[in-house]
């Protein structure tokens, strides 16, 4: 299978886990010669600074889009316009009508989009996911999530007008497949400055739950990145720790709390991203079905956008 790959900041997350697979060709895509070349090479990529030879003849099966968040629909409607496939990263778009562009161009298209929801393949999550699910605790009351990171992207910036779109979205998303759309939506944020901040959203739906999310960038590089949930119903609460694993080496916990005492739960070994894109090339070979599609991923997306604009303004 050969995949285009665009961009190579963030990108160099999905072309360490391409590299470790030997079923796949990639073409890694940057705008700077040099840098370009570096990094694909770094990772036993081809290097390539034409991006219209992405969207070109018959080379390419997948376009893998790792572009500033201004560029991913644009950029996912003519590659499926091309008549790729198409894996973009989060959020699908910075607004809902661009979104729906996606959804309307893949369906012309007969193509599968895939979007880069990679918490819902975290192991603890999916158990969430399957307890919630199957009711084996009751019913969900109030779920907590907190992401605390350092500045681990050189010349990133993780400030007040980055936080809500490219750290806060995955969060939303796993509250929105849980509980739904809230009813009531509060949000706090503080900057230290121009790159480096906290945002905090509280919500509640209806009278039968509450959520809260927190995401921080005023963690020291020590502390390197860590998440966590906990997840109380009635009978029970599970509560889950763990570190992000960009090295590859995701950690994580995941412990049971009942009437009858406390028990760890064994979580697979298992890295989100490397499950995440296993599940892209399953999908295209026909073996699994998109868990991932555009229009999963819209209330979230909904929610997202107006946390985003009670942060920064109206666009």
């Amino acid at each position: 299978m050969r995949i285009a790959l665009l961009g190579t900041n963030f990108g160099q997350a999905h072309a360490a886990v391409y590299a470790a697979r030997q079923d796949v060709e990639v073409v890694m895509f940057g705008r700077d010669p040099a840098r370009t070349a570096e990094i694909a090479g770094r990772f036993g990529h081809v290097a390539s600074t034409d991006l219209d030879s992405a969207f070109a003849g018959d080379d390419f099966d997948l376009v893998d889009i790792c572009l500033p968040i201004a560029l991913h629909a644009q950029t996912a409607v003519r590659a499926l316009e091309a008549g790729r496939h198409v894996l973009v990263e989060l959020p699908l778009a910075g607004d809902l009508d661009d979104a729906r562009r996606v959804i309307a161009a893949r369906d012309r298209a007969d193509r599968q989009v895939f979007v880069d929801m990679f918490e819902r393949f975290i192991p603890a999550n999916r158990v969430l996911f399957e307890t919630v699910r199957d009711g084996a605790y009751g019913r969900l009351e109030q779920l907590t999530l907190h992401n605390r990171t350092a500045h681990l992207w050189p010349g990133a910036s993780l400030g007040l007008r980055a936080l809500p779109l490219e750290a806060l979205h995955s969060d939303l998303d796993i509250i929105t497949r849980l509980l739904g759309t809230p009813t009531d939506v509060a949000v706090r944020a503080l900057a230290r400055d121009a790159d480096s901040a906290t945002v905090e959203v509280s919500l509640a739906f209806e009278d039968t739950a509450l959520a809260r999310t927190e995401v921080s960038s005023l963690m020291p590089m020590s502390w390197g990145a860590r998440g966590g949930w906990t997840a109380t119903f009635t009978h029970g609460v599970l509560d889950s720790t763990g570190t992000m694993g960009f090295d590859g080496k995701p950690t994580g916990t995941l412990t049971a709390h009942t009437p009858d005492g406390a028990r760890e739960l064994t979580l697979p070994p298992a890295d989100q991203y490397t499950a995440l894109i296993e599940h892209v090339l399953a999908c295209l070979r026909g073996q699994e079905t998109n868990e991932i599609p555009p229009e999963s991923t819209l209330d979230a997306l909904a929610l997202t956008l107006d946390v985003h604009h009670r942060v920064n303004g109206p666009r």
